[in-house]
């Protein structure tokens, strides 16, 4: 990290912006006490790269849902519709 007074920033702004957008970060002082630090922006980490880093989403494989062979028929008896209907009745 490289540290230059507040006079020599002001000279050379231009050059310790570049050098700072290169990914430098830049101490300045005023009279050898530090009184700021000039550093790069951070990129923002997109939601998905985020839950990615924290193991929580985990990325896919390139294959389709589609290339999975198609479930087996359910056994004969009521549709999922019937049974709630049958369950509501119950309940009143």
């Amino acid at each position: 990290m490289r540290s230059i007074g507040i006079r020599e920033l002001r000279q050379h702004a231009s050059e310790y912006i570049r050098l700072v957008e290169a990914g430098e970060s830049i101490e300045v002082t005023d009279r050898g006490r530090p009184v700021a630090m000039i550093t790069p922006i951070k990129k923002d980490e997109t939601t998905i790269e985020r839950l990615n880093r924290e193991g929580i989403l985990t990325p896919g494989n390139g294959k389709s849902i589609l290339d999975h062979p198609p479930l087996p028929a359910l056994p004969e008896g009521p549709t999922l519709s019937e049974v709630l209907a049958q369950m509501r009745e119950h309940e009143r």
